[in-house]
């Protein structure tokens, strides 16, 4: 019997759902079992072990610190080579939203010490942000969403659970701040993607 990622259960009762959080100022949409379980199996098995997964490392204050996650990169010069599953997915996520995307981050997190530290993404060259398609396959995480501004908004809360997607819009790096904290449970393995739009080749 195939238990990968059977905790999902307890998080969105295995059921499809559509949540429009209706934010001030920007857009946030998420569909929990998007991808069904047997198929979310797949693609987090294939993923694993088929994408060029690297340590990367960033500058904080004056000390090189590794990221704590692995990532790869897929840009829009490489768009006509893609492996076979980053496409298929990428179609699928496109098809729901209406929105081309030609670049894709992927983060791989080992377990609960892997995390994301609050921020926005960084304004393109173009001076202007694009929507964002997020898919996670693995186990569940809690993604965490605060306004920059605006006090009275409650902070978000959202599990992002097997098979999931969820979609911000373009002006959400503009006013909202994203985390993935850590988390002290003993917990397996989750990987997510982020569909984007990349202005230029790179």
């Amino acid at each position: 019997m195939n238990t990968l990622f059977d905790d999902i259960l307890l998080f969105d009762e295995g059921k499809k759902r559509y949540t429009d959080f209706e934010l001030p100022d920007a857009e946030l949409k998420l569909w929990e079992r998007f991808f069904e379980k047997d198929k979310s199996d797949y693609y987090y098995k294939i993923l694993l072990k088929e994408s060029p997964w690297k340590q990367r490392t960033r500058k904080m204050y004056d000390k090189i610190i590794p990221d704590p996650r692995l990532t790869a990169w897929y840009s829009i010069e490489t768009l006509s080579s893609w492996p076979s599953a980053l496409s298929q997915i990428k179609e699928c996520v496109e098809r729901e939203c209406g929105i081309a995307f030609n670049s894709v981050l992927l983060n791989y997190y080992r377990d609960g010490n892997d995390s994301v530290a609050w921020h926005s993404d960084t304004l393109p060259s173009s001076g202007k942000h694009h929507a964002i398609a997020s898919v996670t396959f693995g186990e569940t995480r809690l993604f965490k969403v605060r306004h920059k501004t605006n006090k009275k908004f409650s902070q978000l809360d959202i599990p992002l659970t097997h098979g999931s997607f969820l979609l911000m819009g373009e002006t959400m790096q503009y006013y909202y701040e994203h985390h993935v904290p850590k988390t002290s449970r003993k917990i397996g393995a989750r990987i997510n993607l982020t569909f984007r739009i990349s202005d230029k080749q790179s």
